[in-house]
């Protein structure tokens, strides 16, 4: 593999897990917190309607799963293309 095709495939790769990170992401906070919320609002979680709770706190627990999950992918991504800053 050269140099520039190993750069586009490491590129691709980085951006392919970006683009599922941000789907993710846009799915709980506007999905769920807002447009999926009145049909989410029939299941209740700890008392509270399941659409409420994605908009108080369940879109910020998610959010920082995925801040974990982009960190342990992006760590596997960088040692396939031998990037990794260990």
């Amino acid at each position: 593999m050269t140099l520039d095709s190993n750069a586009k495939a490491y590129w691709s790769a980085t951006l392919r897990l970006l683009t599922i990170i941000l789907i993710v992401w846009a799915l709980v906070s506007y999905g769920a917190g807002i447009i999926f919320a009145p049909v989410l609002n029939n299941i209740h979680l700890g008392g509270y309607p399941l659409g409420f709770w994605f908009g108080q706190q369940g879109s910020v627990y998610t959010f920082i799963a995925l801040i974990f999950i982009y960190a342990k992918k992006m760590g596997e991504i960088d040692r396939k293309f031998g990037v990794q800053e260990d």
